[in-house]
């Protein structure tokens, strides 16, 4: 019990670290914008560059390309299946064709789904969900084998961890699923041991692109 006390305590502290350091990256960037805004014409000349870039990337409704996500699951001692190979980071308003499900990584949309310990009943976009990812959260995700109790109790563990989400993904294969950043495994139920773990290596682990990046004022259904 004081074990997993220490454990909570120190993931508690590491995600306020990280919250602070995403609120000086902030202030930074702030002061950044301002300094460029001397120079109008050839933020104007950039910008336009870039919306040209946005347009031709983000045109059609078919399926964003999945070869900036190619490669292959390569499963550790722990049972950890990571990503071996590149997960590409675009953002993007279309669908996106992910290798694997549910999704590790990969180009994603411009706003999160929220991931504060929130849990939601039906399935939600995997775009928004990657973006999640991104920012350091564990998607725990379930289909219709999972036993009622099983889904009830991690929905009460996902309440009371911050950067955590869950829903249920109906075309994964396994009843349960634990997915970060270009890591994911299955687990047995919520009394696994497994879960605990997962959560503790990946909540804001060091896997994680983004940061102490914001798990809320995104998407909440």
């Amino acid at each position: 019990m004081g074990s997993a006390k220490k454990s909570s305590a120190a993931r508690t502290a590491r995600i306020e670290e990280m919250r602070r350091a995403e609120q000086a990256r902030e202030r930074r960037n702030r002061i950044l914008v301002v300094a460029a805004s001397v120079v109008v014409v050839a933020g104007l000349v950039a910008g336009g560059v870039v919306l040209v870039r946005s347009q031709s990337d983000d045109g059609g409704s078919s399926a964003a390309d999945d070869a900036k996500s190619a490669g292959k699951f390569v499963t550790d001692a722990d049972g950890v299946r990571a990503w071996k190979g590149t997960l590409g980071r675009e953002h993007v308003t279309r669908s996106v064709d992910y290798p694997v499900t549910p999704p590790v990584g990969g180009d994603h949309n411009p706003v999160w789904m929220n991931c504060d310990g929130d849990v939601y009943e039906d399935e939600i976009n995997a775009t928004n969900a990657v973006h999640s990812l991104e920012h350091g959260a564990v998607w725990v995700t379930y289909n219709g084998d999972a036993p009622k109790a099983d889904v009830e109790a991690l929905a009460a563990k996902v309440e009371k961890t911050p950067y955590t989400l869950m829903s249920p993904v109906g075309g994964q294969k396994d009843p349960i699923v634990l997915t970060a950043w270009g890591h994911q495994r299955t687990v047995t139920g919520a009394a696994d041991p497994a879960v605990d773990a997962f959560l503790e290596k990946f909540v804001q682990g060091q896997q994680t692109p983004e940061p102490g990046a914001a798990c809320t004022g995104g998407l909440s259904k």
